[in-house]
């Protein structure tokens, strides 16, 4: 047992199962098990098991026709290739539980029927769903058929060797419909009292009970507060949770907070502290004599410890840091957590993804998540050293992940940046109020590439001759994009804006790191929809700035909302001087003045402004993958490629340096 952690490594038993050690990778969305538990799946799940993770619970199954999930046990047909992925993890000591779930109005249902609840009560808006239909008040009868399908999912689960089962009663889905007062306005036997609205969870853990013959353990998550008036607090939730503790229906307790009415307090974003659910489900843990279980960005073993130490809980759940760096337990306990690769918690590659029309989840720092399966095919086979040398040109992230990828592999990599420091564009947005975790992985990136011996030349500009004269057996240009500021909009392409080019004109980049710009009344233009016009938008209304937002698109920032952080960074806007026009442009720009107008008619208004920011499309810089085109094996990844967003810049960088093979030709075209 290692020193640093000793009370995280301590085994537990839950109900007749023992746990190797109380670190925990709760139930998470995923999208891998799109037609049932196959390699995706398993390969995902092998990595941490092989770190050392004590406990899996696998991700929300459905057991209901009229619920959505990737997992689906209301019948047979994903339980052959569940039960051969459960076989393939019985290598691990890691054990395996199975979160059963109905979804109720939280999502449209598969087949566009009315989605079950409580009470006809609409949910709110989620991105990519339509939640206007009311949902149904539903039956006694069609209460008795929920709960029959828990119980039946639950003897599939165990028939095919689970080791576990928990009970998703948390985050305003279908069972917390029922015990929330908000969302419950039954007068029947299953609403008003406490006792009413936990029927339906004591009679589901009953049925399952019975339907297992108790064969596994079984325990339920539940949110210790719905951060929204009228709903679950942490004193219901203790009554709760001791409810069917007393009943002696459960074997453990895992707490979390959140729901619909405030999805972003469900997955904190980088604005939330480490432990930010602790003092909300550290007030329920108490109120249980079974293990308990707490999440909400942990992110480090010695956080886990020093919180079971302390008697928070029992368990701990480090869900996103395994997504960032599955081998976080591994490195941890070999003395090297400097090594852990930091999750940045912009919810943009796992929840985001996860939640977007495709559905398959990934990482932004970590660009084998989600395709460790591709990956170990790709690279089946070859050989562990290339022994060649590669020059990166850019020391931006996807620059740096090159390196680092490269450098692991065995190649001799020389990094050249033109500017005196590592980072590219992370050094301005890591500058933006509420975003400074975002250079915690150009840091780490910087000690790997320093660990792993690349050379680093700062303060170099590369042109063609000078990367054709150090010898490299290839090139990967990372050397990223810069502003455009030339008039030129997605909303009006053939009319660019007039006064383009006036002094107190500027880029996000300017508006985050000036602080000369301050005090003065600002329009912030945004043609994209993503965080950077906000993170301008913040850093001028925190030095004093009125700033009126302008977006050709109907709302704030789009592009997040998938990550579940849009209402967050809405009500921190519009607590300081803020206001907002959507479907609209800019037309022209004088002194003092912007003239704005809808895309789709009307008058023109002026707006005052000393100073104009616009974000657009950047200029990839490509200049010397153009030179060296024809002339040697050169790659572009990045902003240099295209600008797009961070995710697929590390990704990129990743690959280029990795996986060639994947590369189809040019990979410019990647």
């Amino acid at each position: 047992m290692s020193v640093d952690y000793p009370h995280l490594l301590r085994p537990i038993m839950v109900g007749d199962v023992q746990i190797p050690n109380r670190v925990v990778r709760t139930a998470h969305a995923t999208g891998l098990a799109l037609d049932g538990a196959g390699d995706d799946f398993v390969a995902y799940h092998a990595v941490p098991a092989r770190s050392g993770v004590g406990l899996t619970i696998f991700e929300a199954a459905a057991v209901h026709p009229n619920s959505i999930g990737r997992l689906r046990f209301e019948d047979d047909r994903h339980l052959p290739g569940y039960a051969r992925a459960i076989r393939a993890l019985r290598k691990y000591p890691m054990r395996l539980f199975q979160q059963l779930n109905h979804v109720g109005r939280a999502f449209p249902t598969p087949a566009g029927d009315p989605p079950w609840s409580a009470s006809a009560i609409p949910a709110p808006r989620i991105a990519h769903s339509d939640l206007s239909q009311l949902p149904l008040a539903i039956t006694a009868t069609q209460i008795e058929e929920v709960v029959d399908h828990f119980a039946h999912a639950a003897a599939r689960v165990v028939s095919a060797g689970i080791d576990g089962i928990e009970i998703n009663a948390a985050h305003g889905y279908f069972i917390a419909q029922f015990l929330s007062p908000m969302t419950n306005k039954r007068d029947d036997e299953y609403g008003g009292s406490r006792e009413n609205r936990v029927r339906i969870l004591v009679e589901i853990l009953q049925a399952i009970r019975a339907a297992t013959d108790d064969a596994v353990p079984v325990g339920i998550r539940i949110s210790a507060d719905e951060m929204y008036p009228g709903g679950i607090t942490p004193d219901e939730a203790c009554g709760i949770a001791a409810t069917v503790d007393r009943a002696g229906l459960i074997d453990f307790l895992n707490v979390s907070i959140g729901s619909p009415m405030n999805v972003t307090k469900v997955i904190g974003g980088m604005e939330e502290p480490e432990g930010y659910e602790l003092p909300w489900s550290s007030r329920v843990t108490g109120a249980v004599g079974v293990p308990t279980l707490v999440a909400g960005r942990i992110m480090s073993l010695r956080q886990a410890d020093a919180l079971v130490r302390d008697g928070t809980a029992d368990m701990v759940s480090l869900v996103r840091a395994h997504i960032a760096d599955p081998e976080l337990m591994a490195k941890s306990l070999a003395g090297h957590p400097e090594q852990v690769r930091p999750c940045i918690g912009c919810n943009q590659g796992c929840v985001g993804a996860a939640s977007s029309p495709h559905g398959r989840f990934g990482c932004t720092v970590n660009p084998t998540a989600g395709f460790e399966a591709v990956e170990a095919r790709a690279t089946s086979g070859r050989p562990s050293s290339h022994d060649a040398t590669v020059l990166i040109v850019g020391g931006g992230p996807a620059g740096m992940e090159a390196a680092r990828t490269a450098a692991a592999a065995g190649n001799r990599v020389v990094l050249c940046e033109a500017t005196e420091a590592l980072g590219g564009q992370l050094r301005i947005a890591r500058q933006a109020p509420y975003r400074p975790r975002l250079g915690d992985i150009a840091d780490w990136l910087e000690r790997e590439v320093s660990r792993l011996g690349v050379k680093v030349e700062l303060g170099t500009r590369v042109d063609g001759d000078y990367a054709l004269s150090q010898g490299a057996d290839r090139v990967i240009v990372a050397t990223g994009s810069l502003p455009r500021i030339d008039g030129l909009t997605i909303a009006d392409p053939d009319r660019l804006i007039v006064g383009i080019d006036r002094p107190h004109v500027v880029s996000s980049w300017r508006a985050i790191t000036d602080g000369r710009l301050a005090d003065v009344d600002a329009v912030v233009y945004d043609d994209i929809g993503h965080h950077e016009a906000v993170s301008a938008a913040e850093a001028l209304l925190a030095r004093g700035c009125a700033v009126t937002f302008v977006s050709r698109l109907n709302r704030l920032m789009p592009l997040l909302e998938a990550a579940r952080m849009e209402t967050t960074v809405k009500a921190r806007l519009y607590a300081g001087r803020f206001s907002f026009v959507g479907d609209s442009r800019i037309d022209r720009i004088d002194d003092g003045l912007v003239t704005i107008s809808s895309l789709y008619g009307g008058t023109s208004r002026a707006l005052e402004a000393d100073c104009v920011v616009i974000v657009g499309a950047n200029v990839p810089q490509r200049s010397v993958a153009d030179e060296l085109t024809g002339r040697i094996d050169v790659t572009l990844v990045g902003d240099a490629l295209g600008p797009r967003f961070l995710q697929l810049a590390i990704l990129e960088g990743h690959r280029a340096a990795s996986i060639p093979t994947l590369l189809p030709g040019s990979s410019r075209r990647f």
